[in-house]
């Protein structure tokens, strides 16, 4: 098996990942549809035995953490691209599944994020959050933002992640870039994010808020007067919030409520579709957390359904619905009415039907 070649195809076909599964052929995700690297071979246990090495090559810490915890995180360049790369066992035969980074990073302005999340990173402490589910597009808004906060602000960002998947460089801004894992620049997130109190940074960037120990080391870090942008592995803004919050003991929500209250400033949750025209579209939900928000945080029993019609009735303080957004984009043909149905409840197709037709009224169609 040649893996330079497979990796030479799934860069002139644009894929986005690289699936290497014994069994299989080698598989491509293009545009979300997976299909086979032309005219190769099912791949043998001695075929992903030999990536595993290929990848690994001799590292004693790579292959440590691989033995110990039956997985490993690692980055990989081909050529001039950086690939995440992910490898776990199947039946405990090697499985790879390899992430290619593109070098440049989008214009902020061509991913379809709203403003008000760009205009949110000029405040100068809170905590901003960038939610979605996997393959939802988290990591390069992130890295956009803060390729944007770079090019026109003067400040610290330091930025921990799990691989350093885009390289930034310093700009206007000072960059530091750490990796988190063993024999890595961090150990864990929250031993970055504690340590991020002595390097004098303005902006931190935490990749993955995974538990309760990153979750307090974030709030600590906002408290303290710094701007904190994280992801969280969410499906929607409401979600996001009951997410925080389940991290605590019961006997403890009350007071981080209050905190997050406080401190959260916006959070952004993101789904990726399949347009009309074959491209990935970008479906953007966004919460300004405002006093009615914050309120709403704060109460004894938290109720999804209240955060998420304050959203739906805030649109005159930058938050969008996800009910609008789909509207928005059916309106602009850039999806069908059964792909947007199909990411609401049914309760609420009547109100995006509504929506719909207040949206065509007011642009003429």
């Amino acid at each position: 098996m040649n893996l330079d070649a497979i990796l030479d195809e799934a860069m002139e076909r644009d894929a986005s990942d690289v699936h290497l599964i014994c069994g299989n052929k080698p598989m491509l995700r293009i545009a979300r549809d997976l299909v086979p690297v032309e005219g190769s071979e099912v791949l043998t246990i001695d075929d992903m035995n030999e990536v595993y090495d290929y990848l690994v090559k001799g590292n004693i810490d790579k292959d440590e953490v691989f033995n110990k915890t039956r997985k490993l995180d690692m980055s990989y360049v081909h050529r001039d691209i950086r690939l995440r790369v992910n490898i776990s066992l199947s039946d405990d035969v090697p499985v790879c599944t390899m992430r290619l980074i593109k070098n440049e990073l989008p214009p902020y302005e061509s991913l379809g994020v709203p403003d008000i999340v760009r205009r949110m990173t000029y405040q100068p402490q809170g905590l901003i959050l960038v939610t979605g589910k996997t393959n939802s597009g988290k990591s390069t808004t992130l890295n956009s933002l803060v390729d944007y906060i770079n090019e026109n602000q003067n400040k610290k960002i330091l930025t921990l992640e799990n691989p350093v998947e885009y390289k930034h460089h310093s700009k206007k801004s000072l960059i530091v870039q750490k990796e988190i894992g063993q024999g890595k620049d961090s150990l864990t997130f929250s031993d970055g994010v504690k340590n991020s109190l002595r390097e004098d940074c303005d902006i931190l960037v935490i990749g993955e808020i995974r538990d309760k120990v990153t979750m307090e080391a974030a709030i600590e870090m906002a408290e303290s007067g710094h701007l904190v942008i994280g992801t969280l592995h969410t499906k929607s803004c409401a979600e996001t919030i009951d997410r925080m919050i389940n991290f605590y003991e019961v006997r403890d929500q009350e007071s981080i409520k209050y905190l997050l209250s406080a401190l959260l400033k916006l959070v952004v949750s993101q789904r990726l579709l399949k347009g009309i025209d074959g491209k990935l579209v970008l479906v953007p939900e966004v919460m300004v957390v405002d006093n009615i928000v914050a309120g709403i945080i704060r109460k004894e029993k938290l109720s999804v359904s209240e955060i998420e019609d304050a959203i739906q009735s805030n649109a005159d303080k930058g938050s969008i619905g996800l009910i609008n957004s789909l509207a928005e984009l059916f309106v602009d043909d850039k999806i069908t009415l059964e792909q947007a149905k199909a990411q609401i409840e049914e309760k609420n197709i009547e109100i995006l039907n509504r929506t719909i037709m207040q949206l065509k009224i007011k642009k003429g169609k």
